[in-house]
């Protein structure tokens, strides 16, 4: 009895597995040749991206695209399974056994919990690993002048196009240094150890600025700057460069650089290891940046494993009904909608989050505990009512 009740977990595993293999495999297909297609579209009028570039650009992208479709893939396996036992009589041969819904779909929810275990462990680093190298090429690529905002634990590091007239250099002294004052594109580094959000204001700020050819031009120190409208203003900063050094009561250095693109600079969650996130959030922490959304993102991590055992109750829900009882297509119709319900409830839950409309914590486990209990719910009734 033991033996081939194994025998029977071993079997529904092995086609679980299987299929989800088959899904994924389909939908990142799908998926990658729409992301080289429009990849391809972009790099139309820069003939100077080698096709090389662009695949790569696309095939660093699918671990994480991978990761962002692995709870749709668990939801149309799981519902495939049933269906083909349900379709080749095996569950009514599986039931005959004496073993109810909970026993024989008990493989499979172990299956989801080991993938959630494993996405979250193992194929989460991955795809950070290469999502932030494609990012890189596609910046490198598409936009090389983009604003980029860094936080480590040495503080804040920002990055903007400037102009070599905005480093406090003479007219003179950049002739010396051979660097253009006309529209010559350079850049500014900007570090600063703590940041207060409350009025924009760095502290023990150094500002490193260079030519479009990465000459080094010029550096500021000051002990506090403020972004305003359309420029930073530096007090009290010392100027150091080839003319030596000197101080200025205020300067004033134009950038296209907002609060709100200074919030959106910062790393992609997805661009940060699920194992090295806690310590990313101390460092937003102590330098006064806001950690909400890469909190959230891994409180979810945490939760994926109880979300695809959510989503196997909530298919089997809806594709466990008999043959005879006829509405198959409904009810799988249903199941599928139901999961995507899930997927818009998880999206609209963590947009109300990082907005701090709701706690963080519950808009992160809120989708995976309520379709545990839907998904509980409509077996118990169907099982047993």
């Amino acid at each position: 009895m033991m033996g081939s009740t194994s025998t029977l977990f071993r079997y529904i595993s092995r086609q679980f597995l299987l299929n989800f293999i088959a899904i994924m495999a389909i939908l990142l297909g799908i998926m990658f040749m729409f992301d080289v297609v429009e990849t391809l579209r972009r790099a139309g009028s820069q003939v100077h991206i080698p096709l090389g570039t662009i695949l790569s650009i696309s095939l660093m992208k699918l671990p994480y695209l991978a990761q962002s479709i692995l709870s749709i893939g668990i939801l149309f396996s799981s519902i495939y399974t049933c269906w083909r036992l349900n379709k080749t009589s095996e569950l009514v041969v599986i039931r005959s056994f004496g073993l109810s819904a909970w026993q024989f779909l008990s493989p499979m929810l172990l299956c989801a919990v080991a993938i959630g275990v494993l996405a979250t462990t193992v194929l989460n680093p991955l795809s950070a690993v290469f999502l932030a190298k494609s990012n890189e090429l596609n910046t490198s690529y598409f936009q090389p002048n983009r604003d980029l905002v860094t936080v480590s634990k040495t503080g804040i590091w920002l990055r903007q196009p400037t102009k070599p007239g905005a480093a406090g250099i003479n007219p003179s002294v950049a002739s010396a240094q051979g660097v253009k004052s006309g529209d010559e594109d350079g850049y500014a580094l900007i570090h600063s150890v703590t940041f207060n959000k409350k009025n924009w204001q760095l502290n023990n700020v150094l500002i490193l600025f260079f030519d479009g050819a990465d000459n080094f031009l010029s550096r500021m120190d000051s002990p506090v700057a403020y972004l305003r409208h359309g420029y930073w203003e530096i007090r009290n900063p010392v100027i150091n460069d080839q003319s030596g050094a000197r101080r200025a009561a205020s300067w004033q250095i134009p950038t296209n650089l907002t609060a709100r693109k200074i919030e959106e600079s910062f790393a992609d969650p997805e661009t940060i290891s699920f194992w090295n996130i806690p310590e990313y959030l101390n460092v937003m922490e102590d330098t006064g940046f806001p950690a909400t959304h890469l909190y959230i993102h891994f409180q979810m991590l945490l939760a994926q494993p109880f979300l695809f055992a959510a989503m196997i109750l909530l298919s089997a829900a809806f594709s466990l009904r008999p043959h005879r009882s006829g509405g198959v297509a409904r009810m799988v119709f249903f199941g599928i909608a139901t999961g995507f319900l899930v997927f818009f409830f998880q999206s609209m839950l963590q947009a109300f989050g990082i907005s701090q409309k709701i706690p963080p914590g519950l808009a992160a486990w809120t989708p995976a505990l309520v379709g545990l209990l839907i998904g509980t719910t409509a077996l118990l009734h169907l099982e047993d009512g």
